[in-house]
């Protein structure tokens, strides 16, 4: 018995020659169409990530200087006179960055009302709320950060 050698039919297609590797343009304008497609749907989750995350942060940094404020009037029994007095009384390190405004000095300090009894206020009136100094709106919900 003798073993026969059946020889391959000759392709019609493209060559297959080693010096011939590659992508055709067909293929790359599909892969770069399904690149652009994910893009294109993952670019607003992505941004709308980012704004919910920014929020989370204000909300955030908002309760700690309020807790701290309410502390430091606990402690002192008054009101701080700026957020800076948290600083220098050791209540917190650094003022935190408001993330909308990206700025540490944009915060709004509410401060108390004078009291009645004393008309000539010997004593300028302590923080006690502050407020985001951006001047933007919630996406989400449309409410002002300045009103949070």
């Amino acid at each position: 018995m003798s073993i026969r050698r059946v020889r391959p039919s000759p392709s019609t297609g493209p060559s297959t020659r080693t010096g011939d590797r590659g992508f055709t343009l067909i293929e790359i304008i599909i892969v770069l169409g399904i690149i652009g497609l994910l893009i294109g749907v993952a670019l607003p989750n992505y941004k709308s990530a980012t704004v919910k995350a920014r929020e989370a942060v204000l909300k955030e940094n908002l309760y700690i200087m309020r807790k701290l404020i309410d502390q430091y009037a606990q402690d002192k029994g008054k009101y701080p006179g700026s957020l800076q007095a948290l600083v220098q009384d050791s209540y917190i390190r650094a003022i935190p960055v408001d993330p909308m405004t990206r700025l540490s000095t944009s915060w709004i300090e509410v401060r108390e009302l004078p009291s009645p009894e004393d008309p000539l206020l010997t004593e300028i009136p302590g923080v006690i709320d502050v407020k985001s100094g951006s001047e933007g709106k919630s996406p989400l919900d449309g409410s002002p950060y300045n009103t949070w």
